[in-house]
């Protein structure tokens, strides 16, 4: 069955769209001024980050992300380029690989984080009270 949203809905369907798309231009244009990557090099970093010194095989960081596959190949071929991140081979599977996060990769995404924290501070926790934040958190825990 078709459903439509009321307007309720609706009202807050925009309002969470416009507000990440505000808080990410924000946050791309800090990274940018501060002479960093692009946001989503942090974001594979991090998950890199916390899959340890095994990494990830591409599809499970493609799902981590939320990354369409090409993109991802994409991504990680820069990666490694910069030497941030590096490809190893999976024994059990010849044609496989891994992505694993270098030193330099740590220390970059480490570089980053010091100007994401403040950004996100400046999009969510200076316009938000603590207790919003929460409520905020909670509620989009539910869409996802």
């Amino acid at each position: 069955m078709d459903r439509k949203p009321d307007e309720a809905t609706e009202a807050a369907w925009i309002g969470l769209s416009r507000a990440q798309r505000v808080a990410t231009a924000s946050i791309e244009a800090r990274l940018k001024a501060g002479g960093l990557p692009p946001l989503s090099w942090y974001d594979a970093l991090w998950e890199l980050e916390r899959a340890g010194e095994a990494g990830l095989r591409p599809f499970e960081l493609e799902r981590a992300l939320l990354f369409e596959q090409y993109n991802l190949s994409r991504l990680a071929d820069r990666l490694e380029k910069a030497g941030l991140v590096e490809r190893r081979a999976v024994e059990a599977d010849r044609r496989g690989q891994m992505l694993a996060i270098t030193p330099a990769g740590r220390d970059m995404r480490r570089r980053m984080w010091a100007v994401y924290a403040p950004a996100i501070q400046a999009a969510v926790g200076d316009r938000l009270s603590a207790g919003e934040a929460a409520t905020l958190a909670a509620l989009l825990g539910k869409l996802v």
